[in-house]
């Protein structure tokens, strides 16, 4: 670990001098990237000057423990040296906890997508719920949010959401909700008052640099269609809605938020890339399944990750087997305890997977 940190902190030396150089500094793409390498270094490289400052202050003691004959010296001597002991046992575990390898996607905005599952009208009612809480989440936050398209029922539920959510650090959080969310409750419909359970399925995807993914035009199809829903007579007269379909995948995506198709079929490349993004990396993942063993928040769409029980007025997430029995305020978007949780659980099987 030590010969690792030290590697980190040469580049880290080598780093500043890079971005104080003119020459550096007037290609201004390379003097960004040599930027954020050195900001992402900086918590570790503070902590290891920390450890290495506690790991001389014990040496020192050590040795000064060694010459002193006076009792009380080499009792406040003794006491020193332990007390560095600690810290450094500390320390040790901030920085194993540091250098385990970062999710190349946490400081990215993302594109959610909700879907109703199993249930009809229920569950499309609920996703709907869903989308309110991530949006109050986002605005606790400061995200900004955009709607990308849609597909509203009669009764106010979503059958289908696609939106994003900008700003900082949004996919280090909004990453464990991915998965299938079920709702335990009695519908407004149900006239015996039995409780019914449904689901709703959420995609939480990257969204992605134009670097990142490259799409050749001829294995695009585009369509202009007419958008759907309410909206007045624009709706009716004008062909903004946009239809992208990836001929090598099949992948599909329509945008209809915006009353320009410009900016319609902009939305719809950028969901498009994430998914292709979403598309590639899942079936590299698939290859070596066995790295999901250290995984919580980013396995399979299909897995039933989270219970929303409105009886007992409790949310239950699967994968961490923890509970809390806040239901209305956590569908309020007071949803950070049950994340932080999911982080950290995260975090513990990353360090015993490398630990193995």
């Amino acid at each position: 670990m030590i010969e690792r940190l030290e590697e980190i902190l040469q580049r880290y030396y080598k780093l500043q001098e890079l971005v104080a150089d003119p020459e550096v500094i007037s290609d201004m793409s390379e003097w960004k990237k040599y930027t954020k390498e050195l900001s992402d270094m900086e918590e570790t490289v503070q902590k290891y000057l920390e450890y290495k400052k506690v790991l001389n202050d014990q040496t020192q003691a050590k040795e000064l423990f060694e010459q002193e004959t006076d009792k009380d010296m080499r009792d406040m001597l003794e006491d020193e040296i332990y007390s560095c002991k600690d810290k450094l046992n500390a320390i040790t575990e901030e920085l194993k906890i540091l250098l385990l390898p970062k999710d190349p996607n946490d400081d990215k905005n993302v594109i959610i997508e909700i879907r109703g599952g199993a249930g009809g009208e229920e569950a499309a009612l609920f996703g709907a719920e869903l989308y309110r809480m991530y949006v109050k989440f986002a605005e606790k936050n400061r995200w900004k949010i955009e709607e990308i398209d849609s597909n509203i029922t009669e009764m106010g539920g979503v059958k289908e959401m696609v939106f994003s959510i900008s700003g900082k650090g949004v996919y280090s959080k909004m990453k464990y909700e991915s998965g299938v969310h079920r709702v335990q409750r009695v519908p407004e419909t149900e006239s015996q008052g039995r409780v019914h359970t449904s689901t709703v399925t959420v995609a939480v995807l990257p969204e992605v640099e134009d670097i990142e993914i490259t799409i050749d035009e001829k294995d695009l199809r585009v369509d202009t269609l007419r958008s759907s829903g309410a909206g007045g007579q624009h709706i009716n007269k004008t062909e903004s809605c946009i239809r992208l379909t990836h001929l090598p995948t099949g992948i599909v995506v329509t945008c209809q938020d915006e009353r320009s198709q410009i900016k319609n079929r902009e939305k719809a490349m950028k969901v498009l890339k994430s998914r292709l993004y979403d598309y590639y990396n899942s079936k590299y993942e698939k290859e070596y399944a066995d790295n999901r063993k250290s995984q919580v928040g980013t396995g399979d769409r299909s897995e039933r990750i989270r219970t929303y029980n409105y009886p007992q007025g409790r949310v239950t997430d699967h994968r961490i087997g923890m509970t809390l029995y806040n239901l209305p305020d956590f569908l309020l978007g007071d949803i950070d305890e049950m994340i932080e949780a999911l982080a950290i659980a995260d975090r513990e099987a990353k360090l015993s997977a490398a630990g193995e």
